[in-house]
């Protein structure tokens, strides 16, 4: 007679928050989930109703890693003795190769559509066109130039904390432009991930907060101020031009919020370091 096997022993489900967070990483790098432990074959399956959603919840500390390995390359080339303009060039380009460039092509099509389109309808059109313009470099010209620029004026131990940290809060107001923003289509990925929960926002920021404050600790709470204010500023624009969000939308709010914290910490440390030496 064949025995059964007990289902007593039979492995138990990972919890629903890790599918949440392994969702966060896949959907933000190119890194891939290790083939051990609770994550082997975790994202195999049909995902559970509203992962998508809940996934923005744990964008932050996925972006402070992403912001880490920045840092590092950062440290590395100043240990090298490379110009502080070319560390943090090289930082940039790092984070940008673990996410695929994910965030600065959302930021150059809302440049494009925003920017070239006459209507709501002519606007979405352009974003979704896979070519870049001329407003869509411009874009990215400023971008990478003004968070390079930010990240040079810094020392290598401040300048690693401020990566990581504006890895975190630039994504953890993304969940509350997705709660509050409609979305622009009907189609798409932001449309089809939902609205997330309140409980998903709370727990967005309160990530967000939380990493900062170890991070850069008295100068988390300006840091935030700026990554919030960047978002809304994007959300506000997004809804006057498209009447919603999309995920380039949220790409560009991304940008705006990284280059606001970084300009926010390279202003106050940099006028620290002035008052210390008068």
């Amino acid at each position: 007679m064949p025995i059964m096997p007990d289902a007593t022993t039979a492995p138990s489900p990972p919890p629903r928050w890790t599918q949440d967070a392994a969702l966060a990483l896949v959907f933000l790098t190119r890194l891939p989930l290790p083939p051990i432990g609770p994550l082997n074959g975790l994202l195999s399956g049909p995902l559970a109703e509203g992962a998508s959603a809940r996934a923005m919840g744990w964008f932050p500390p996925v972006g402070a890693l992403i912001g880490l390995a920045g840092g590092a390359v950062y440290a590395a080339a100043t240990a090298l003795h490379l110009p502080p303009l070319a560390g943090a060039l090289l930082a940039l380009a790092t984070t940008v190769r673990l996410t695929g460039g994910l965030h600065e092509d959302g930021a150059a099509d809302v440049a494009d559509g925003f920017g070239g389109g006459r209507d709501p309808v002519r606007k979405l059109e352009i974003m979704r066109d896979s070519r870049v313009g001329s407003y869509g470099v411009l874009a990215l010209v400023f971008s990478v130039g003004i968070r390079a620029a930010a990240l040079a004026a810094l020392p290598v131990p401040a300048a690693v904390a401020a990566l990581a940290a504006a890895g975190a809060l630039s994504r953890c107001g993304l969940a509350a432009m997705a709660r509050v923003l409609p979305a622009a289509r009907r189609d798409g990925l932001a449309a089809a991930q939902g609205r997330p929960a309140m409980a998903t926002v709370l727990l967005a920021l309160l990530l967000g907060i939380a990493i900062a404050a170890m991070a850069l600790g008295g100068l988390a709470l300006p840091a935030l101020a700026a990554s919030l204010l960047a978002v809304a500023a994007v959300a506000a624009l997004a809804r006057r031009q498209i009447g919603g969000h999309t995920g380039d939308v949220f790409g560009a709010a991304q940008q705006a919020a990284e280059a606001a914290v970084l300009l926010t910490l390279s202003a106050l440390i940099g006028a620290a370091a002035i008052g210390a030496a008068a």
